[in-house]
């Protein structure tokens, strides 16, 4: 049987009339990083101070290592890390200082946790540097190792990448899959940067107007990705008229680029070489054969105009 983690059951949200969060079931299991996808406004946020207890559900259950979050809350949320939002860290204090400060605030100070949550972010060589001296890539895994300095099972992460440059980025990435793959810390994430998440979820759910309208395995994600084959040839005129006798015969999907020189082929995809063969018996030269897949962030806009056409077709 599957170990959940975090599981949500009919979740929800309401204020006012507006449901920000609408019968959310989120399943996410032990030391999988989980993507948690949507435009602003989708209910990400809310979803994750609701997982945290800073915001009350107005119905449904929520479910922590198999326990009610009312069982044991104080066991459960010890258990926890998350950043929401920035930490606010003293400018005039130094890394471990601010995190020591942090420490003694929740009654479980060890230089020790210290020192192993410094050294997992990478910033031992900079732990008596001050923090308004950090740049903004230090600043985000210093909120990070206040985090995880006492050993939490679960992090909860919203937007932890935003407004870091590519470099910042990237060392982010590399603790966040460093966390997961050693420590088998379980990652829930939210993130704009479509790419990033593309990059170290192992699971996506994507959110619109409080609804989960889609949840799926970055293994069976590519699976429904969008691919095509693309010829690079010498003479375009030739190779359409050969591909105009293929279609008969297969019934294909494509299109010629005659500025490009290129012929997109979107099925029968199994089917290349032989279009390549019968290309090159025809005296046309194949410069270039290769295979696109949609990205992750045309498949999610294509994804939200579905939703956004059809309305809760997928609720």
């Amino acid at each position: 049987m599957v170990e959940y983690i975090i599981e949500t059951k009919r979740l929800r949200k309401k204020f006012g009339k507006q449901y920000a969060v609408n019968s959310l079931d989120l399943k996410i299991e032990k030391g999988k990083i989980y993507g948690l996808l949507g435009k602003n406004g989708a209910g990400k946020t809310t979803t994750m101070c609701m997982l945290l207890n800073l915001a009350k559900p107005s119905d449904g259950e929520i479910f922590f290592f198999g326990k009610h979050y009312k069982q044991d809350p104080k066991e459960i949320y010890s258990k926890i890390g998350s950043i929401i939002e920035t930490p606010g860290f003293y400018e005039n204090l130094s890394a471990f200082d601010n995190l020591k400060v942090f420490a003694k605030l929740r009654g479980n100070y060890k230089k020790e946790d210290i020192n192993r949550a410094l050294e997992i972010v990478s910033l031992s060589h900079a732990k008596d540097k001050k923090f308004k001296n950090f740049s903004l890539g230090m600043k985000q895994r210093l909120g990070i190792a206040a985090a995880i300095m006492h050993n939490p099972e679960i992090l909860i992460l919203d937007e932890p990448i935003n407004g870091l440059d590519p470099i910042g980025i990237k060392e982010i990435r590399k603790l966040l899959k460093r966390l997961s793959e050693e420590y088998e810390t379980t990652i829930l994430i939210s993130s704009h940067i479509l790419s990033e998440i593309e990059a170290i979820a192992d699971v996506i759910g994507v959110m619109d107007d409080g609804l989960l309208i889609e949840e799926v395995s970055m293994n069976q994600l590519h699976e429904k990705l969008d691919k095509h084959v693309e010829f690079e040839v010498s003479d375009i005129d030739s190779a359409y008229h050969i591909m105009k006798k293929l279609d008969l015969k297969e019934g294909i999907d494509y299109s010629v680029d005659s500025i490009s020189n290129r012929i997109s082929l979107f099925t029968n995809l199994d089917l290349r070489s032989d279009f390549n063969e019968a290309f090159v018996k025809s005296g046309i030269k194949v410069n270039e054969v290769s295979i696109s897949e949609e990205s992750l962030e045309e498949y999610f806009t294509k994804l939200i105009e579905k939703k956004e056409r059809y309305g809760e077709i997928y609720a």
